[in-house]
C-alpha cells in the first residue's frame, strides 16, 4: 500500500511538451508510472514519443480527463500560469495536483490552493520535488532508482534531504516518499502525511525533515503527540543558520528564538519523536528504532 499514489494513478503533466516536463516525463514513464497524457492547448491532438510509448497530448485537463480517466497531474508550467493550471485541473476533477514550479507568488498559491479545497483536490506543493511510492509511481522529479519499496514513510520539506534520506535508508525502503516543499504556502503539509501514514498499514515508520523558519515542525509535533502511534524520527536542516537571516527556501526565516531549529527539536522530542543532527545520523536513529522493535 502507498499514501496518495499507487500504481493503479492515472498522470497527466500539465506542461509536458516544454524542456522540464519532457525529461521528467521521460523518467517517470522509466520508473513504470502510468502517464497518461499532457497537455498543452497550443499542441493538442499531437503525440509525443517517449522510447517507443507514444503519449497523446490534449488540449486541456478536462479533454484529458475524459478521454483516460486521469486523477493525477503533474504541473511543470512557468509561475505566472501556475495559478490557471491548478484551478483548470480542480475544475476538471482532478483529486491530486503535484505543483513543481518554483517561484509562484504567494498571493497566487493562496488562490488556487484555497479553489483547489472548495472543489476537493489535494495540492501538493508548490515548489517541491513530488512524491514517490517506490517500485508503484512517481509524480514529480524525484528518483525512482535511489531506493526500494519498503515500510518507512517519508515527509519533508526539501527536495535534497529527500533524496538524501531515500538513499541512506535504501536498503529498507518507502512506503511513499512525499516532498511537500518549502513555500510559506503549501498545499499538502506534514500533518496530512502524518495522518495518512498513520492510517496506511503498511508503513511502520515514519522520517519527518523540517527546517529552520515557520512553526509548521512544532504543529507536526502537536499532532505527533496526540494522535500518532507509530515511531516518528526527525530532523531539521538548519542547526547552524544564523538568526535573523533567510536561508534557502522562502519560509526559511528566523526570528528570536522562534523558528530555530533548536526549538523544533525540542518540541519534537518532547513529544516522543527521535532527531538526528544530521541526515546520516537520522538514519542512524531509524536503524535503532526498527532494530529495538524487531
Amino acid at each position: 500500500m502507498a499514501i496518495h499514489l499507487t500504481k493503479e494513478s492515472k498522470i497527466l503533466v500539465q506542461g509536458m511538451t516544454g524542456g522540464e516536463g519532457m525529461k521528467h516525463t521521460r523518467r517517470m514513464l522509466a520508473a513504470g508510472t502510468n502517464v497518461v497524457g499532457g497537455v498543452n492547448p497550443r499542441k493538442a491532438g499531437r503525440t509525443v514519443d517517449f522510447n517507443d510509448r507514444p503519449v497523446p497530448v490534449f488540449g486541456s485537463v478536462t479533454e484529458g480527463v475524459d478521454a483516460t480517466g486521469a486523477d493525477v497531474t503533474v504541473v511543470f508550467v512557468p509561475p505566472a500560469f501556475t495559478k490557471a493550471a491548478v484551478t483548470e485541473a480542480a475544475d476538471a476533477g482532478i483529486g491530486l495536483v503535484v505543483v513543481i514550479t518554483e517561484g509562484v507568488p504567494v498571493h497566487d498559491s493562496v488562490a488556487f490552493l484555497a479553489h483547489a479545497r472548495r472543489r476537493g483536490t489535494r495540492v501538493i506543493g508548490p515548489n517541491c520535488p513530488g512524491l514517490i511510492s517506490p517500485g508503484q509511481s512517481v509524480a514529480g522529479i524525484i528518483p525512482a532508482d535511489i531506493t526500494k519499496p519498503g515500510r518507512i514513510g517519508l515527509v519533508s520539506k526539501s527536495g535534497t534531504l529527500t533524496y538524501q534520506l531515500m538513499y541512506e535508508l535504501r536498503d529498507i525502503g518507502f512506503s511513499t516518499c512525499v516532498g511537500i516543499g518549502g513555500d510559506p504556502v503549501v498545499g499538502t503539509t506534514h500533518i496530512d502525511c502524518l495522518a495518512a501514514f498513520q492510517d496506511d498499514p503498511d508503513t511502520d515508520l515514519i522520517v519527518l525533515i523540517g527546517e529552520i523558519g515557520g512553526d509548521a515542525e512544532e504543529r507536526a509535533a502537536a499532532y505527533i503527540r496526540d494522535h500518532v502511534t507509530k515511531p516518528v524520527v526527525g530532523y531539521i536542516a538548519g542547526f547552524t543558520a544564523p538568526e535573523g537571516r533567510t536561508m534557502g527556501h522562502a519560509g526559511a526565516i528566523v526570528s528570536g528564538s522562534s523558528g530555530t531549529a533548536r526549538a523544533k527539536q525540542q518540541a519534537l522530542e518532547a513529544a516522543g519523536v527521535r532527531v538526528g543532527r544530521t541526515p546520516t545520523e537520522t538514519a542512524r536513529q531509524v536503524l535503532a528504532v526498527l532494530d529495538a522493535g524487531a
